[in-house]
């Protein structure tokens, strides 16, 4: 299973903790695990063009971590259009993904 930690303060999400494999299909053919790195890299690629002081990340296999280090609107809603692709999966494949706050 894959699990999101977010952990927000002021009503914005600061940390964003991505873990583990969906074990949906076997590796390379999990459209689990690709839809969900595909969000999560597409987010960090456009974050980092944006501004490239408004996140930091470590990425390894089954693992990213991401820390929000600035706020304002285009940033905000970047994440937040992450968190709810991320939701919408969540709730197609709810045996697979798992999302805590």
């Amino acid at each position: 299973m894959i699990s999101i930690s977010l952990k927000e303060k002021d009503d914005k999400i600061n940390y964003i903790k991505i873990s583990g494999h969906a074990d949906y299909a076997e590796s390379g053919f999990d459209i689990v695990c690709a839809s969900i790195s595909c969000i999560a890299i597409t987010t960090v690629n456009s974050l980092i063009r944006y501004d490239n002081n408004s996140i930091l990340y470590t990425e390894h296999d089954g693992l990213l971590e991401l820390g929000i280090m600035k706020h304002d609107n285009i940033i905000d809603m970047l994440v937040d259009n992450m968190i709810d692709l991320l939701t919408s999966l969540q709730e197609q494949y709810e045996d697979y993904i798992k999302i805590v706050r």
